[in-house]
């Protein structure tokens, strides 16, 4: 009888395949459930299974070597920026390459996941079936379930609506007066392709925006001043040296038409886009405050200004939402589910979430590392702080947060790159003597794995601790 754990995995995107590829060189049992025919998840172009918010020209806009896994380089052929295609092929390599493509179940989902008395998951899933396991991976995503504005906005409007998590392409904009509602990357994508064949383009926010470019200095702007310690460089000389670059390289978005951000730069989720601040210097687009009313087939703003529009596209983000659990069980209310190290439940000590993060840079390295960390933990390698440490450490890490980021559903469970990786590193090492200090080899999900598997056999053994 094996003492480690089985383990279901929700979802086969970027983070989903890293948390697979962790257990299946640890030799940990796993079935990974996809609702899709392949892997990859957000960046399939029309995936099948309806989740996924790439659009026909989306590329990536952090630097292809700080996006890819750290054992399987991406090809030295691909651009600095990739496009959509280029991720999702190198995806389907990265699966075949390490051989596990056999452990996913695609085209299935999962309705329900609950956590039984005996601390075993029964996973049903969308052809009727239930499977038991000792342990549950969520890497969902949390970019597929559009949060429209909360709450809508009074009045009424005659055109057309959409949520960015539909734009596929500018073809349905064509001479028409498109209002584009937002003022993160997809905002700004889809206001600079809009922009290219409507009869005008607008693009509201409620707040300012640093603007960041994809070069600075003829190097991709996340590949400047970094190296394997850049972690350890406390925030705020790294923000003295990015502020420092970013008024060299770029100036004052007020000198492009756009308000003075309320924020200093990296104190939001960055907004990077290499022609927007060009389109809107050239007049091909224009900036108006937050939208007041709806007005029919006009749209009345902040600053009093009234505007004609024929399409409204709202760039308002996204809900965090596990639709398996029950609200009341595990839910992220405002976007907000407090995690240790954005990986552990405090209080479920067999579940874990691979990519629930939005990191300054790529999410791809991250959520390896995460699924290595969760293997460590299940093969009895590493041991967590106990409970009031890790409920120190959550309440730590919020402060932090909230304190550098602007107050909004979008700042809930921002990480820094390098930082992250960093403090992660150390916590490995420091779990890792903790478990030699408390002597025993398995944490309580693999003991509770044997005890389940030996009560199920009809065995008499004593619960876990």
């Amino acid at each position: 009888m094996s003492n480690l754990p089985s383990v279901c995995i929700i979802g086969a995107g970027s983070s989903g395949i890293a948390a697979c590829k962790a257990l299946y060189e640890r030799g940990i049992p796993f079935d990974c459930i996809e609702k899709s025919d392949r892997v990859g998840g957000n960046w399939v172009f029309g995936n099948r299974n309806g989740m996924s918010a790439a659009y026909r020209s989306l590329h990536i806009n952090t630097s292809r070597e700080r996006m890819e896994y750290s054992d399987f380089p991406m090809p030295e052929w691909y651009p600095d920026f990739p496009h959509h295609s280029h991720i999702a092929a190198y995806f389907d390599q990265y699966v075949d390459h390490f051989g596990f493509r056999d452990q996913i179940l695609f085209e299935t989902g999962v309705e329900r996941a609950e956590r039984g008395a005996d601390g075993v998951w029964s996973v049903t899933l969308d052809n009727g079936e239930t499977r038991r396991y000792d342990a549950l991976v969520v890497a969902n995503g949390h970019h597929w379930d559009p949060r429209w504005p909360e709450p809508a906005y009074p009045g009424s409007f005659d055109g057309a609506q959409s949520h960015a998590h539909h734009y596929i392409d500018n073809k349905p904009f064509e001479g028409r007066r498109v209002l584009v509602v937002g003022i993160g990357n997809s905002a700004m994508d889809i206001a600079v392709e809009t922009s290219h064949v409507s009869e005008k383009t607008i693009l509201s926010a409620r707040r300012g925006a640093h603007v960041l470019p994809k070069y600075i200095f003829g190097r991709p702007l996340d590949q400047i001043l970094v190296n394997r310690w850049t972690g350890a460089v406390p925030w705020a000389i790294r923000k003295t040296t990015l502020r420092t670059m970013y008024r060299i390289g770029v100036g004052k978005v007020e000198d492009y038409g756009l308000p003075r951000p309320d924020h200093g730069v990296g104190e939001a989720h960055p907004t990077i886009s290499a022609d927007f601040l060009n389109r809107l210097a050239h007049g091909e687009m224009t900036y108006k405050p937050a939208i007041s009313e709806l007005q029919g087939d006009h749209v009345l703003f902040a600053d009093g200004t009234r505007e004609e529009a024929d399409a409204i596209v709202w760039c308002t983000g996204y809900r965090v939402t596990f639709p398996f659990f029950d609200d009341d069980f595990i839910a992220a209310p405002d976007n907000d589910l407090p995690l240790f190290r954005r990986v552990f439940h405090p209080q479920v000590d067999n579940v874990f979430f691979v990519g629930l993060l939005q990191p300054l840079g790529a999410i791809m390295p991250l959520a390896e590392a995460q699924g290595r960390w969760i293997a460590a933990y299940l093969r009895g390698e590493y041991a967590l702080p106990d409970a009031a440490a890790v409920a120190q450490d959550i309440e730590h890490e919020r402060r932090k947060m909230f304190k550098r980021y602007v107050a909004s559903k979008r700042h809930t469970m921002q990480v820094d790159f390098d930082t992250y990786l960093y403090d992660l590193g150390r916590e490995r090492k420091a779990g890792a003597r903790r478990m030699r200090e408390r002597g025993f080899a398995l944490p309580v999900a693999a003991r509770a794995a044997r005890a389940a598997r030996a009560a199920r056999a009809g065995d008499q053994v004593e619960a876990p601790t």
